[in-house]
Formats: structure tokens, C-alpha cells, sequence
């Protein structure tokens, strides 16, 4: 029988699979230039051929099986499902600064204006959102990561390790700097999410001012409380390490109504007569405007639903379009936009449940009154409702 001849092929200088290596040690000077192959298939495929023609064609041998190179960093397996955050991880990532065991750290000190100060950094630079990238502070660009930025953390956390650094409080007790937090313990890749809380909007607490990380980027918004959906599953945290510091009021915020941390609520003092008169353009005015919102929410409320008249149907009250409200007056609004020509916003058609759709429509139609900021928030008041029925 003839003897099998084996041809020799250059191991990769950057691979890593144990035929190369090996070859490597065994070839130490290897000649560069014979293949640009993988040399570790060359050389099985050399060898299956030489076995075929020993045994003959009648006896059939399996192709060589495509080697498969092992996993390195960097290198992608190809697609995965997205997920809404990342897991835990140090700082710049996987291969970024060592992450430090949760259960010996002491909670940093940090203010609460230092917390949004933070927070507004991403807002002004729009980080794009992202479940796998770290921004050049080296925190995860989601929403967890967000918080860890924020909070000034040692390293990325996740919806499901964020509680451990803050402490439970009550809706009342909430404070710009603190967060709300829905982590999904039955499916964490399902709705799970994190804000942080940056002030009261208005009297009743019904909106507040919301820092986020959220596809395109992050952004700062005015949102009901407790969020968009599963409102009822966020839960208010603050974190341990939070000082004390004198009595601020974020921007934005009403007005002599929320101190910062402790003490009597602050009042705005007034500007004088040319910053509110006719043709007045200044944060004053918006100031004045959320207040009369305010004010507004709380009339409407306690009032309750108003009589119809001069042919618009009575206003039937903010708590008929809040997030997860099914009534007859959504489906009585969503048509009247409709007839309005903001109908582009509904992929099905309003319905009696109140939804993104509804409010975006109700923003678009503020928005087409000369209203913007707390005024155009999607949630018809009294004079949206009166508009829009006019």
C-alpha cells in the first residue's frame, strides 16, 4: 500500500484553536505566505483525502467538519435578542476596571442637585441608548446604567441590584434625585425599567419631571405618575447615600410646592410687572403658566365633571384619561380628533381605553393652540376640552 503523504501548511499567527497552536510550538519559524487559509483545515482536509484513497472508493469517509474557532471577546456569535438592559458589570464594561463585591461598598455621598446635575449631563449630550455600549464616563448606556451614572455607583447595575443601594419610600416622600424602579422578577426582560424622579409638575402630584434613558437617547419629560404603563408596578427608592443640602427647587417644577430635601417650600419671588405683561417672553411666564396648570387639576378635580354647554359636552375630569382608564369619554375624544385631523396617530382607531395614541394626538392638538411645555403634555385639561369641542 502507498504510504500517506502529509503536506505541511503554516500555522495562523493570530489563531487560537489548538491546531495552530500547537504547530506553532512545533514550528516555531514557520515561512509566512504559503496559504491564507485556516491551516488547521488544510491539514484536515490533506489528511481525510489521503485516508480516502487508502481505503479505496468503496468505503466512503465523512467530510471534514468545519472547524470551529473558540469564542474571543470583541467577536460576535451572531445575531442576539435584544434585552432591555445589561447585566452587571464594572465600569467601561466587561473588560473595563475591576467591579468591587456590592457587599462591602459604603453608599458614596452625593447631593441631591449633584444627582440631577449628573443626570442632566446625558440629557444635554442625547447618549444614545444602548443595551451593550458604555459611554466615556464608563457607565452602560440603558436605563440601570443611567441610574449608576447618576447615583455616582462603583459600576453598572441592573433593575435587579439597584434596590440594594437605596431604601423604600412612600409617593409622598419623593424627592428629585430619588427613582422609580419596576423590575420584573418573573420575566426581567420583560417591561422592566428605571427613572429618576425630578420634581412635582403640579399640585395634585399627578405628573412629575422624569430623567430617562430611552430609545433614541435620553431625555427629560414630563410624565404621569407613576410611568406610562404597569404604573402600578414602579416603586419609589432612595438611594443610602444622599446628603442633605439647603432647599432648591428643580426647574421646572411648581413653584414654592416641592422643597428639594426638608424644610418650608420655597416661593418664587416676583419678577415685577415687564417680565409678565403683554408680549412678556421668559421662564417667569412659563413658571406662571405651570401654576395655573396646577391650579387647574386641582378645580377640575374637586369640581368634578362640568354641565355641557353652549353645545360642548361637559368636561368629565382628568381621571378619565389617565394611563389605564376604559370609559366612553376616551372614545368620545379619540373620534373628535379624528374630525379634527389628528387621526394619523391611531393604528386601529380610538377605542374607550386610553393609550400613547390618545395622548400623542392630545399633544399634537395643544401643540396647534400655541401651548408648549407643561401645557402640551397630551392630557386634556378644561381648555383643551372646550377647544377641541368648539
Amino acid at each position: 500500500m502507498r504510504s500517506p503523504v502529509f503536506e505541511e501548511f503554516d500555522p495562523g499567527s493570530d489563531c487560537d484553536c489548538p491546531g495552530c497552536v500547537h504547530w506553532r510550538r512545533v514550528l516555531p519559524h514557520s515561512r509566512a505566505g504559503r496559504t491564507t487559509a485556516h491551516p488547521a483545515a488544510h491539514r484536515a482536509l490533506a489528511l481525510a483525502a489521503v485516508a480516502s484513497a487508502a481505503l479505496g472508493a468503496g468505503h466512503a469517509v465523512p467530510a471534514a467538519a468545519a472547524p470551529h474557532a473558540p469564542h474571543r471577546p470583541g467577536v460576535s456569535a451572531g445575531d442576539e435578542h435584544d434585552t432591555p438592559q445589561g447585566g452587571q458589570a464594572p465600569l467601561y464594561g466587561p473588560g473595563g476596571r475591576p467591579a468591587v463585591p456590592s457587599a462591602t461598598l459604603k453608599p458614596a455621598a452625593i447631593t441631591r442637585t449633584e444627582i440631577i446635575n449628573r443626570a442632566k449631563t446625558w440629557v444635554a449630550a442625547k447618549v444614545p441608548y444602548s443595551m451593550n455600549g458604555y459611554w466615556s464616563d464608563g457607565y452602560r448606556q440603558d436605563c440601570s446604567g443611567y441610574v449608576s451614572m447618576a447615583w455616582k455607583l462603583p459600576g453598572n447595575e441592573w433593575t435587579g441590584s439597584l434596590a440594594q443601594y437605596g431604601e423604600r419610600i412612600s409617593k409622598e416622600e419623593l424627592q428629585p434625585g430619588d427613582i422609580l424602579l419596576f423590575h420584573n422578577t418573573a420575566d426581567p426582560e420583560s417591561g422592566s425599567h428605571v427613572v429618576i424622579f425630578g420634581g412635582w409638575k403640579n399640585r395634585t402630584h399627578t405628573y412629575y419631571t422624569a430623567y430617562e434613558q430611552t430609545r433614541p437617547h435620553t431625555r427629560r419629560k414630563s410624565t404621569p405618575y407613576a410611568y406610562w404603563n404597569d404604573s402600578d408596578r414602579y416603586v419609589p427608592y432612595r438611594y443610602k447615600g444622599v446628603t442633605a443640602e439647603a432647599p432648591a427647587t428643580e426647574p421646572g417644577t411648581v413653584p414654592g410646592k416641592e422643597p428639594v430635601s426638608g424644610g418650608a417650600p420655597t416661593a418664587t419671588p416676583y419678577p415685577g410687572a415687564a417680565y409678565s405683561g403683554p408680549g412678556a417672553h421668559s421662564a417667569y411666564v412659563t413658571l406662571h403658566g405651570l401654576t395655573l396648570l396646577g391650579d387647574e387639576d386641582v378645580q377640575a378635580g374637586a369640581a368634578g365633571p362640568s354641565p355641557s354647554s353652549h353645545g360642548v359636552p361637559g368636561y368629565p375630569g382628568r381621571a378619565m384619561f389617565r394611563p389605564g382608564a376604559d370609559n366612553a369619554h376616551v372614545t368620545r375624544l379619540g373620534r373628535q380628533l379624528v374630525r379634527k385631523g389628528f387621526g394619523g396617530f391611531y393604528p386601529a382607531g380610538p377605542g374607550p381605553r386610553w393609550g400613547e395614541a390618545d395622548r400623542r394626538a392630545v399633544e399634537a392638538f395643544q401643540r396647534t393652540q400655541g401651548w408648549r411645555g407643561g401645557a402640551a403634555d397630551g392630557y386634556p385639561g378644561p381648555e383643551t376640552w372646550r377647544r377641541l369641542f368648539s
